[in-house]
């Protein structure tokens, strides 16, 4: 089981759960951040830090969201790892609970 990164990360990327993971398996991309699901231990630590409730465990993604299972582990082989807690994209309050943001998705 791992954990995975959902659809309102898009456009916030706050970095909160980065800086709890013991394993680091966050990787970042422009404005999305993924877990690797062969590094992910299944610690629970990240969820609760997400403070826009982006980040599921595999089997509680909602439906609407499966393909991001794919998508985490397709992204994270190629994005670099991030290990250190950022500041979130500029506009994220704007964006949390925005539906539909994965055609913002940059890759």
């Amino acid at each position: 089981m791992t954990f995975v990164v959902g659809e309102n990360c898009i456009r916030c990327k706050h970095t909160d759960c980065v800086e709890v993971c013991p394993v680091d398996c966050f990787y970042e991309g422009p404005n999305f951040l993924v877990i690797h699901p062969d590094e992910c231990i299944d610690c629970a630590l990240c969820e609760p830090e997400c403070p826009v409730d982006a980040i599921y465990s595999e089997d509680e993604v909602p439906e609407e969201q499966i393909a991001f299972i794919e998508l985490n582990a397709e992204l994270s082989e190629t994005w670099p790892n991030i290990t250190e807690k950022k500041e979130a994209l500029e506009d994220a309050e704007e964006w949390d609970g925005v539906e539909g943001k994965i055609q913002y998705l940059e890759r």
